[in-house]
């Protein structure tokens, strides 16, 4: 019989898989912005596997108040662990929780954690409203935070043929001019991944209009 949900069996069961001399260059890696208990990440998912199998998923009303519990404490794979959370329940995701999912991108942002929630879980809420989606994604686009407007970027990273050409187009000229490199990478990702698609498309809007050299490197890194 499984356990009652408590985030505190993923406390135990990473501490007790700390690794220290694993842990600096994990730091390193990711710009020393956050400390790491040193779990790579197929230990960190088999843990994770044990974990969703010993105990039963908190509620969908309390999956997210777990998440932050999660997100809250200092350790990198303690904000994966919460992600994998909310993946294991996305099921449960509705079009009012793009709020939510928005805080968890603009909390210990870096791009490991949004480049996990937007393709998957904002893009899986566009989807089910497209016309309610797109305004968000425009208020996204708009907004203060370089991270959200990553997000508003890539959230249709994996619509393949049911990519919203207009609306992805739109927003990346929104950002086309900016220096920042998380945004000018993230344009060349989303045109790329595109171009497996429609690749026709992609190379016209890159020919047309003044990208970031970043940016269109980027974009066109497969054709030939």
């Amino acid at each position: 019989m499984k356990k009652t949900w408590n985030h505190k069996g993923i406390i135990e069961m990473f501490e007790a898989n700390r690794n220290e001399e694993l842990a600096g260059p994990m730091e390193a890696y990711m710009k020393n912005h956050f400390p790491f208990l040193g779990i790579k990440s197929p230990l960190r998912k088999q843990l994770l596997k044990e974990l969703f199998a010993e105990y039963v998923l908190p509620e969908p009303d309390q999956l997210f108040d777990e998440v932050w519990k999660l997100y809250e404490l200092p350790e990198r794979e303690y904000q994966y662990a919460g992600i994998a959370l909310i993946e294991k329940m996305r099921k449960q995701l509705t079009m009012e929780d793009f709020p939510v999912l928005r805080q968890f991108i603009e909390t210990k942002s870096w791009w490991d954690s949004v480049d996990s929630i937007a393709p998957h879980f904002v893009g899986q809420l566009v989807k089910m409203d497209r016309a309610f989606g797109k305004s968000v994604m425009m208020e996204w686009s708009r907004s203060d935070n370089m991270w959200t407007n990553r997000s508003a970027i890539l959230h249709q990273l994996k619509f393949k043929h049911e990519t919203d050409t207009d609306l992805l187009f739109n927003i990346i000229q929104q950002h086309s001019a900016s220096t920042e490199f998380f945004i000018q990478k993230a344009i060349g990702w989303a045109l790329r991944e595109y171009a497996k698609t429609n690749p026709e498309i992609v190379k016209a809007f890159v020919e047309e209009h003044p990208l970031k050299p970043l940016s269109k490197r980027e974009a066109l890194k497969h054709f030939g």
